[in-house]
């Protein structure tokens, strides 16, 4: 086979045949990886004859228009067309344009449209949707300085939370820090989990981003004597108690308990107006989430061999299919569940945001976009045409992952984003900002490129996949000024080139991290000189905490599991913390953050107070503190690399969510925080 003609194919369809590392070394992607990815796009490519085929198919469906184009507000609309033909626009509002084209540069050109959004358009003979966009999204206020927390949203703990933390506890303390001067509080991903496998809760690898994990949902979310009631009727009075001590959450017991509890309430449940509406306005996408869980606890409870829905009976493979049809028939109250499931977390996070905007937030709850979904969940089942299957997201090797990263999760086809109008990439965006002042994106990078590994192999035969990253950056700005939701993008790894400088352009703030924000010297940089457009934060979920790291518990960590290498001590890594430590209390007295002798290694309190500080004065247009560094802790919610040996999204925090904030060294910690912006 011609190898020549495999790779052309591949760099048409968006594949990158080489990359460069971290150490500038250029590698070529081998036939096996290009194939995969291929055949993941619908381009099968394993003979000359397949190869042929995938190429004329991709430049057929490349003809005329999409389903969706888009355009910036106020510049010549450039569309893919010969010639000058006749167009009709019908705006949004209603208001119809015609007139006829014109030629610039082999480009079919109308005049510019001054009002953002999704018109509908006629011409030659194709019908297309053309979302017109702004540059940048909604921002900050211009010299508004807003600052914000950043929290699990499993560890704030409530009397009656039955292990997990809820979205009335994040209720509670959002009001708490509003009532402080917090304007934002970032939350973890909330997405749908799987509610038959209850062992399987990471917030990164959901099984759809269009819905929520409702084991956050409160259980007297219908009140506190319908929640007595199904305490009574399970017998788990014993159980929500014990499970509620807890240091960590034990996912598995905590969700059998709350599912038992939801389903008991939802037995005497009488129906309710807004529940039906709930549902009818959830339309297609909450019922094929609802069958999805339904199916799924029916044949996976049956037979473990039938997790992944790729291994289900035919008929059960698509959620079009009459054997899912005939199952919903035949299950309407099992679907119905699932439903009110939605429909009460659904509930519970519009009252979080609610009642932090009302105490005075200027932002209010900022969700988390997490970079993909399990390839078995739901959202990989209702979407199968725009979601990639066979392959994985991942990370190609660098300085901190040798051997690279895979990930085991799915992400949005670019083809079939392009074929589809971007539908599942906008229905997406919207659920994330239904009830939220911001989004964050995970790995923002996936917007103009994802390392994708397939199946079963290692994390270096992978290979980057280009994304539509002009298209995709332009909805987002455009759903991001429709909800007035600001938008984070988590930028930090190996990026493309002028990625950073093509977020700022389109107004998504990216992260600045305490520890990265260093010169090639190492010493750290000044806070006045860190990106005016991004966030500043001391931490993320995936680093240590600010004591953590003065004490160096994130080496202790790897050196006990193992991670540094074989017989490795740390004794390299704790040197260089070393250095570390000097340089950045050097860097927190010159910013005036910090005064006095450096403190010793287990003076973390201190070093979180001054971090705190600095980080708050940085020039960032927003600062969030970690609830972690807010209460100086050592450990961090996640170690990357871990799964069993560390408790990785587990951690609860000390005292109650309502007055978490309120003790005498938080309080002082918050309220420097809030003084340096």
């Amino acid at each position: 086979m011609n190898d020549h003609d495999l790779r052309d194919l591949a760099r048409d369809a968006g594949i990158a045949v080489e990359w460069r590392d971290v150490n500038g070394r250029d590698h070529e992607v081998g036939p096996a990886p290009m194939r995969a990815i291929l055949a993941a796009l619908g381009l099968p490519a394993g003979s000359e004859a397949e190869i042929r085929d995938s190429r004329a198919r991709l430049h057929e469906s490349r003809r005329g228009l999409p389903p969706l184009c888009t355009a910036l507000v106020g510049e010549t609309v450039l569309l893919g067309l010969p010639g000058e033909p006749d167009y009709r626009l019908r705006m949004e509002s209603g208001e119809v344009r015609e007139g006829r084209a014109a030629q610039r540069d082999g480009l079919c050109t109308l005049p510019a449209v001054a009002e953002p959004g999704y018109h509908r358009l006629e011409i030659a003979g194709h019908r297309t949707i053309l979302a017109v966009c702004p540059r940048r999204g909604h921002a900050v206020a211009p010299g508004a300085r807003p600052w914000g927390l950043a929290l699990q949203l499993y560890s704030p703990r409530r009397t009656g939370d039955a292990g997990i933390g809820d979205f009335t506890g994040l209720a509670q303390l959002a009001a708490s820090a509003a009532r402080r001067g917090a304007d934002a509080i970032a939350i973890s991903p909330v997405h749908a989990q799987f509610s038959a496998d209850p062992h399987r809760f990471s917030p990164y690898s959901p099984s759809s981003r269009l819905f929520l994990n409702v084991l956050h949902a409160d259980p007297a979310c219908l009140g506190a004597e319908a929640l007595r009631a199904a305490l009574a009727t399970t017998g788990q009075a014993e159980e929500f108690a014990r499970l509620e001590a807890l240091d960590l959450v034990d996912w598995p017991a905590a969700a059998r308990l709350r599912l038992s509890l939801f389903r008991a309430i939802f037995d005497d449940f009488a129906g309710d107006p807004a529940f039906d509406r709930f549902r009818e306005e959830g339309g297609e996408a909450l019922e094929s989430h609802a069958r999805f869980e339904a199916l799924h606890a029916h044949l996976y409870g049956r037979d473990p061999a039938l997790w992944h829905w790729k291994d289900w009976p035919e008929e059960y493979r698509r959620p079009q299919a009459p054997g899912v049809e005939a199952f919903a028939a035949a299950h309407p109250r099992e679907v119905a569940f699932h439903a009110f499931l939605q429909w009460i977390a659904d509930r519970g996070l519009g009252g979080a945001q609610a009642a932090f905007l009302e105490a005075g937030a200027g932002i209010g709850l900022i969700a988390d976009l997490a970079v993909g979904t399990d390839g078995g969940g739901s959202h990989g089942w209702s979407r199968q045409d725009q979601i990639l299957s066979g392959v994985g997201v991942g990370a190609p090797p660098d300085i901190f992952s040798p051997l690279g990263q895979s990930w085991g999760i799915s992400a949005f086809s670019p083809r079939g984003l392009r074929d589809n109008g971007y539908a599942a990439f906008l229905e997406m965006l919207r659920a994330a900002m239904r009830h939220a002042g911001g989004v964050r994106i995970d790995h923002a990078m996936g917007l103009a490129r994802l390392w994708l590994v397939p199946q079963g192999q290692d994390a270096t035969e992978g290979a980057y996949l280009h994304f539509p990253v002009d298209d995709m950056m332009r909805l987002v700005a455009l759903e991001s000024a429709r909800h007035r939701s600001i938008v984070v993008g988590e930028d930090l790894g190996t990026l493309p080139d002028g990625f950073l400088e093509r977020l700022d352009a389109n107004g998504v703030m990216g992260l600045r991290v305490l520890y990265f924000e260093q010169e090639k010297d190492r010493s750290f940089k000044p806070p006045a000189a860190w990106s005016p457009g991004a966030v500043a934060v001391t931490t993320t979920h995936d680093l240590p905490t600010v004591a953590g790291w003065w004490r160096g518990r994130d080496i202790d960590w790897r050196v006990q599991l193992g991670l540094l290498g074989e017989g490795a001590d740390g004794t390299p890594q704790r040197e260089e913390r070393a250095g570390d430590r000097v340089r950045l209390w050097d860097a927190m007295r010159a910013s005036g953050a910090a005064e006095g002798p450096m403190p010793g290694e287990d003076e973390g309190a201190e070093v979180a107070t001054a971090a705190a500080r600095h980080v708050a004065s940085a020039a960032c247009a927003l600062a969030l503190l970690p609830l972690e560094d807010a209460l100086a802790l050592d450990e961090a919610p996640n170690l990357p690399g871990t799964t069993g040996a560390h408790p990785n999204w587990q951690r609860r925090l000390p005292g109650e969510a309502a007055t978490l904030l309120d003790g005498h060294d938080t309080a002082a910690r918050l309220d420097a925080f809030a003084r340096a912006r």
